[in-house]
């Protein structure tokens, strides 16, 4: 291990806003391994705001945060939210930890964990929306997907009802997977579109549908976004009741970018985005209709350097 990152994960120690809890601790083994995935949940479970915050707001997730840009700025824009970005890499963490201690954000902290563990850390209720940002699409591994039924299933136990999910991605394997997953599922699409800042930045107003009404496209057009793009939506509603006080404004989903973003934005590789939610009775439904051979034919390599070789998937 080199010396860099010895010296982040010392100096991670010292910073309050970071919760690195004991893999060990949160493992249930009693069960033997037969027993499947089983979690001792974690003292802070219910009571981040009592605990980590100085302030009782909403709280916000995002999960695989790398660095955790996109969590410390949108909790610059929107200080009326606690915002708690997860991901298992404590140097990637040290930079996010260190700038929101450097900046005295009392609306930020970061838990380092596995998100297959994140049902251990949330109460019933206690988050109000998840951004996934960039995740690996998992090509190979549908139950590894962070919108896969599984996962969902997870979400279900801790988002309040009507919260949103945001998925912003590279991928238009996982944007498609995700959107399939909804219709199969009858999940309400507040947002969709498959290129974020080309056709999507002509949008004008908001609008709810249901994905068991209206299947996702299967053609390369791209759909606007549904939603306004400079309106401040704080004190507004959707159809149906679904509430949309997430942001102040939706320019945020457009100046606020992952280090991977830009990366992938300069290879010449469209964003996508959607935000829908995970309100379900009973258990999710795999989409038996999404043609992954075909979406996973026409994903493509990400290069993470200059090198032609170094790729994401």
């Amino acid at each position: 291990m080199g010396h860099d990152k010895l010296r982040k994960f010392a100096e991670n120690e010292t910073f309050s806003c970071l919760l690195q809890p004991d893999a060990s601790l949160i493992l249930d083994k009693s069960g033997g391994p037969s027993a499947g995935l089983c979690l001792n949940d974690h003292p802070v479970k219910g009571h981040w705001n009592g605990t980590m915050f100085s302030k009782d707001q909403p709280i916000v997730l995002e999960l695989g945060c790398g660095k955790g840009e996109y969590t410390i700025d949108l909790s610059r824009r929107v200080p009326d939210r606690n915002y708690i970005g997860v991901d298992i890499k404590g140097a990637r963490l040290w930079k996010g930890a260190k700038t929101a201690t450097e900046e005295k954000l009392s609306n930020v902290a970061f838990l380092r964990t596995r998100i297959e563990f994140i049902e251990a850390f949330f109460g019933l209720g206690e988050v109000s929306e998840i951004w996934l940002t960039f995740s690996d699409p998992q090509l190979k591994s549908e139950n590894s997907r962070l919108t896969s039924p599984l996962f969902l299933e997870r979400y279900r136990k801790f988002l309040k009802p009507g919260g949103i999910i945001h998925l912003k991605t590279d991928s238009r394997f996982l944007h498609e997977y995700t959107m399939a997953v909804a219709a199969e599922n009858g999940l309400t699409i507040l947002a969709s579109t498959t290129d974020l800042y080309g056709a999507a930045r002509q949008a004008v107003s908001p609008r709810s549908t249901s994905a068991s009404q209206t299947p996702p496209p299967t053609s390369s057009a791209v759909p606007p976004l549904t939603w306004p793009r400079v309106a401040t939506v704080a004190e507004g509603t959707l159809p149906d009741g679904a509430t949309l006080d997430f942001i102040g404004t939706n320019e945020a989903l457009f100046e606020v970018q992952t280090f991977y973003e830009r990366m992938f934005l300069s290879q010449g590789y469209k964003i996508t985005y959607m935000a829908f939610t995970i309100d379900h009775e009973g258990p999710y439904r795999h989409p038996e209709s999404f043609d992954s051979d075909y979406w996973r034919s026409i994903e493509g390599p990400r290069r993470f350097s200059h090198s032609p070789e170094a790729t994401q998937r």
